[in-house]
């Protein structure tokens, strides 16, 4: 199977080329669909030169939009028959994509998350108010979606390709995990978890996701809980 790897962009010119050269360096049968959504700090120069790759593309959005939009934006152009969603830095580690969908591969499932509360250094990192939230939003979509997992948030979500674009995404920033987790559980997909490794790094480092995402969030597990 051809795997498909969305990575969504903005201002991610310290990260993005060693992220490219990792991915890239992935022994697998793939495709890179990358979208800049209107970087400001020199990303975009930077992701022309990858355009020379003939497994590349580089989709560029005309104004800012946000994370899930970016992500809808790619899903069109998708060839492969699984897709996996990566960030733009380093704290996911892309060797990990063999694992995340071999069960898909295998026939096993059709929906992975790579969890990062299955490996003992992420529970042993120092309480932050990031490793609080994915806590909420994992207990959360347990109680609404019955959804028996350890990570929601996760970025690393594998998908048939079908699937996910059978759920009617309408994300536009960060609130592309909790919809797509509800749509998922809501259609009876069951979420096959496995252990990842993970690096966090901090809103000085250029973490993006903020006090306001958490909270739009909660707000989508609970909608999609009622409407469709």
């Amino acid at each position: 199977m051809k795997l498909s790897i969305i990575i969504p962009v903005y201002n991610e010119k310290n990260t993005i080329g060693a992220l490219f050269e990792k991915v890239k360096n992935v022994d697998i049968e793939k495709e890179i669909i990358i979208v800049d959504d209107c970087s400001t700090d020199g990303t975009k120069e930077i992701l022309s030169q990858f355009t020379k790759d003939e497994i590349v593309r580089v989709l560029c959005q005309p104004k800012n939009k946000g994370k899930g939009f970016a992500i809808r934006t790619a899903l069109q152009h998708v060839t492969g028959e699984v897709v996996i969603i990566q960030d733009a830095d380093l704290e996911y580690d892309p060797n990990d994509y063999k694992i995340l969908i071999k069960p898909i591969v295998d026939g096993v499932a059709d929906v992975v998350y790579g969890s990062r509360w299955l490996m003992s250094h992420f529970r042993n990192l120092s309480c932050n108010r990031f490793r609080l939230a994915t806590a909420l939003l994992t207990f959360m979509a347990n109680v609404l979606y019955n959804a028996k997992i350890t990570d929601e948030p996760t970025c690393y979500k594998v998908f048939r390709t079908s699937m996910l674009k059978s759920l009617s995404l309408k994300c536009e920033r960060f609130e592309f995990c909790p919809e797509v987790t509800a749509k998922l559980r809501k259609k009876g997909f069951k979420i096959y978890e496995i252990p990842i490794y993970y690096k966090p790094r901090s809103l000085k480092e250029g973490k993006k996701i903020r006090f306001k995402d958490g909270l739009a969030a909660i707000w989508t597990l609970i909608k999609y809980r009622f409407v469709d």
